[in-house]
């Protein structure tokens, strides 16, 4: 796997890898030459006592130490960067891939898994591509050279090659043998450290209020004594094997002066050639540790490789089909097709494309319809002329669930049972339900975060899953049940939901959202900083800056799911009273748990473990539907219900 993705992510600077590979091989031929030179200077030189040819020789090995050094230079500046490099792509590859996740492998990896694969896995990979350039690519250049060479020095001496390199061999086998499992382990003992690290600084509120820090205490030093654990043990390992190493070497030294020391004697080899044979065995049982260094890395990397790889292979369930509908031609055909009349719409509701009326707006505290509220002039786009994402006309979609079911793999029920359900455009639809109903699961079935198991999710008559995941959210707005802030500024918070939004485009969300009063008081307006996920804002305020942020996103579609939990009644029943002449002409879908906050919806649909038990108006509910009635009457009296 490890040669696999180095493959991949090194192809695109394959010059640059070759060209590493050439000045490694000038580097080590120069360096290989030295100590011929050198015994060269010993026999002809000092020996017959030419000083002449000792400085001419002397002149060469300082021209090519200089050629040495460069290529050296070159070679470590050029593998970094390339190395460097290759590790970028690969880290943008992984989260390329991870942001097309669905829910369902987000949920197979897990968050703290995912964080180490993309930053520690990464940086072990890159790390040994830098080692691979500055010294696996050296090493066989040196070994099969300094084999060379010394056999060229004497071939008698060499013999003691055939008992070194295939010790030192055996024992680095042994030693990646044995640590393979123990770097496995250790990427794994890292994932536990960042889940528990993760779970901890995220709830440290709960672990305060509890008192837990003893308890969690423990919970992290059991986590730190594993990996400290295998660490030890892959410390262990490299204890013994370089000192193992070096007593290999220094034995070795200490045979070519015995035996060549003999051969000096019998007049079968000079000095010089006993000290040139000296340096190619140092060459060759460096080159051999320099391996050794390296394939200690190795296994590390090759787990950091297959986990990466793991990732990388993992195909997203939502996926865009490979000839996907586009809803513009949809909208428009739907468009031709009534002449601009009114047929998508509901019976007895507004006209598509017509907004919502003047004098028909919305009375001040009561929920979603209602009097005098807004005029169409008063907004940007109103009279029909709701704009999406791209600044163009909206084309007032509408959302049908057909027999929706979905259920996790491996579960023993589905999660939603045979929904079926119709949101259309310019009228709001609310759903309610007790915790564990499958609420958040409806709204995560449209923007298609997640497939049905059976049935369909149709967007402008379209099966959801026949269009492009990314033009689909486009229409989409959402309001997730936790309200969750990018670091940056208020601006860069609400620009989220569109790019180009002015200034005065985000104040009007801001109104809407009834979060304006708090922005404007803050130093700097919306220059003001948001700290990541928030945490610089209260829970009410991060909930009314999310509505803000969808309500920038101007779209066909608005999800709010359990928008208005956080905030009180009051500011509850204001951004109500204003939300329809921000949506107007779009369909919403309200999903909460408190009753005031959808009384006035045009239909509210009743949740009960997974499937539909009623839809209606409030009234009709509360006239017809027990699990309605049960939910109202453990909220509010009868006279409030009424």
């Amino acid at each position: 796997m490890l040669i696999r993705v180095l493959r991949r992510f090194l192809r695109p600077y394959r010059r640059d890898v070759a060209l590493v590979v050439a000045l490694q091989l000038v580097q080590t031929l120069a360096a290989l030459s030295l100590p011929t030179l050198n015994a060269d200077i010993i026999d002809d030189g000092v020996v017959r006592g030419d000083t002449g040819y000792i400085m001419r020789t002397g002149a060469v090995m300082l021209g090519i130490t200089a050629v040495q050094v460069t290529c050296a230079i070159l070679a470590v500046y050029v593998g970094a960067r390339t190395a460097m490099t290759a590790g970028r792509d690969l880290r943008s590859a992984v989260f390329d891939r991870v942001q097309r996740f669905s829910l369902a492998e987000m949920g197979r990896f897990g968050a703290p898994s995912l964080i180490t694969r993309s930053t520690n896995d990464v940086q072990q990979v890159q790390m040994v591509t830098l080692l691979t350039f500055t010294i696996m690519v050296m090493a066989p250049i040196m070994m099969v050279g300094g084999v060379v060479m010394a056999l060229h020095q004497d071939v008698g001496l060499s013999a003691l090659l055939l008992v070194v390199v295939p010790l030192l061999a055996v024992v680095m086998g042994l030693a990646i043998w044995r640590m393979g499992p123990l770097f496995r382990k250790m990427q794994k003992r890292l994932d536990r450290i960042n889940l528990v690290l993760r779970e901890q600084i995220a709830g440290v509120r709960v672990v305060r209020s509890f008192n837990r820090q003893p308890t969690e205490r423990e919970r992290f030093e059991g986590a730190s004594t594993e990996l400290f654990r295998t660490a030890l043990g892959v410390g262990r390992l490299m204890a013994l094997v370089f000192p193992a190493v070096m007593l290999i070497m220094n034995a070795s030294s200490a045979a070519v002066i015995w035996f060549g020391a003999g051969r000096i004697d019998d007049g079968a080899m000079p000095v010089g050639s006993l000290v040139a044979f000296l340096n190619y065995l140092m060459q060759i049982l460096m080159s051999v540790l320099m391996a050794v260094m390296m394939f200690m890395m190795v296994p590390r990397a090759q787990v950091s490789a297959e986990r990466l790889g793991e990732v990388l292979a993992t195909d997203p369930e939502i996926v865009a089909p490979a000839e996907p509908v586009r809803l513009a031609t949809v909208g428009a055909a739907a468009r031709a097709g009534t002449g601009g009349a009114a047929a998508a719409g509901p019976p007895g509701g507004p006209a598509v494309g017509d907004g919502v009326r003047a004098g028909n707006g919305v009375r001040a505290g009561n929920g979603f319809r209602g009097g005098d509220g807004f005029r169409g002039g008063d907004v940007p786009g109103a009279a029909g002329e709701l704009r999406g994402a791209d600044g163009a006309l909206g084309r007032h979609l509408a959302v049908e669930l057909d027999g929706a079911t979905f259920g996790y793999a491996g579960a023993q029920a589905p999660v939603l049972r045979d929904v079926t359900l119709r949101l259309e455009p310019g009228r709001t639809t609310a759903v309610i339900g007790s915790t564990g109903a499958g609420k958040t699961t409806l709204v995560n079935l449209i923007p298609r975060l997640i497939d049905v198991t059976a049935g369909a999710v149709r967007m402008g008559g379209v099966d959801v899953r026949e269009v492009d995941p990314r033009e689909l959210r486009e229409h989409v707005a959402l309001v997730p049940q936790k309200a969750y802030l990018f670091s940056g500024t208020v601006a860069s918070t609400l620009r989220h939901g569109r790019p180009a939004a002015t200034d005065a485009e985000l104040w009007e969300a801001l109104e809407v959202a009834q979060a304006r009063d708090f922005v404007e008081a803050l130093p700097g307006g919306l220059d003001a900083p948001v700290e990541q996920g928030g945490t610089n804002f209260s829970g009410g305020q991060r909930q009314r800056l999310a509505i803000a942020r969808a309500l920038v996103r101007r779209a066909d579609i608005y999800l709010f799911d359990d928008a208005f939990s956080a905030l009180d009644y009051a500011t509850d029943a204001r951004l109500r009273a204003v939300l329809p002449r921000a949506t107007r002409g779009a369909a919403v879908l309200v999903v909460a748990q408190r009753v005031a906050s959808i009384r006035d919806a045009d239909t509210i649909v009743v949740l009960d473990a997974g499937q539909v038990v009623g839809s209606g108006t409030h009234q009709e509910l509360m006239d017809a539907n027990a699990t309605y009635q049960e939910i109202v009457l453990s909220q509010l009296s009868a006279e409030e219900a009424a």
